[in-house]
């Protein structure tokens, strides 16, 4: 960890507990659509792997998408989700304990921050400006900026590119599976969080280098390795 220049961070459940927002525009799309609604826990199994899979596993009321469902239902709930979504204006998100302090303190210290995360972009700017946390960030990368998303790691990949930097300098934060999967995929090293959203897997079964149970306990170890 000691040649660690970058550090790139997850949003969904690794900084922000974005799931009470989201489950309420969950279950409006699809009762809108005809389908029983959701609740708040079962969407907190469903996030992590965008706003298509998320509509899709809440239509189907389970985390294997049920095969029937045409791409026009699909299509027309993620519509209704963006839009409900939107409306809510994220006031029942918030940050989970120690987020900004930390960020403020590795961004003091001259680490390049940046968020990789497969939350659709348009949502992302207003989040982070609504928390306060939009000037830590060299690079915002949401879920529709590259053609793949975690845990592809095409994002990781373009950012060691852009910051000429190898992949031992690089370090993914995250509370899922795909955050840890997309770090290894690029060869870099990953920090993975206990809380947030990993479809009742604990982080550990994904084998990040470090496990933690606070975003705080993250300055021990580049910090001090630095």
């Amino acid at each position: 960890m000691n040649q660690i220049k970058l550090i790139a961070f997850d949003l969904d459940g690794t900084l922000l507990d974005s799931v009470p927002d989201l489950a309420v525009a969950a279950d409006q799309a699809v009762r809108a659509m005809g389908f029983p609604g959701v609740t708040e826990l079962q969407v907190r199994d469903y996030v992590g792997n965008g706003a298509d899979v998320l509509i899709a596993r809440s239509l189907s009321h389970s985390l294997t998408i049920d095969p029937s469902l045409s791409d026009e239902v699909r299509s027309q709930a993620r519509v209704l989700f963006d839009e409900f979504y939107e409306q809510t204006g994220h006031k029942l998100s918030h940050l989970y304990p120690n987020v900004k302090e930390t960020l403020a303190q590795l961004h003091r210290a001259g680490f390049t921050l940046a968020l990789v995360t497969n939350k659709p972009s348009k949502f992302v700017p207003h989040v982070l400006a609504q928390h306060g946390i939009d000037g830590f960030f060299t690079d915002v990368i949401g879920g529709d900026t590259f053609p793949n998303k975690k845990p592809d790691p095409m994002a990781l990949n373009w950012l060691l590119d852009k910051h000429h930097l190898s992949a031992s300098e690089m370090l993914m934060v995250g509370d899922s599976k795909n955050d840890i999967l997309a770090a290894k995929n690029a060869g870099c090293a990953s920090f993975g969080l206990t809380y947030g959203y990993n479809h009742g897997e604990p982080i550990a079964a994904s084998e990040p280098n470090v496990v933690a149970d606070n975003i705080a306990q993250l300055l021990d170890v580049v910090l001090v390795s630095a």
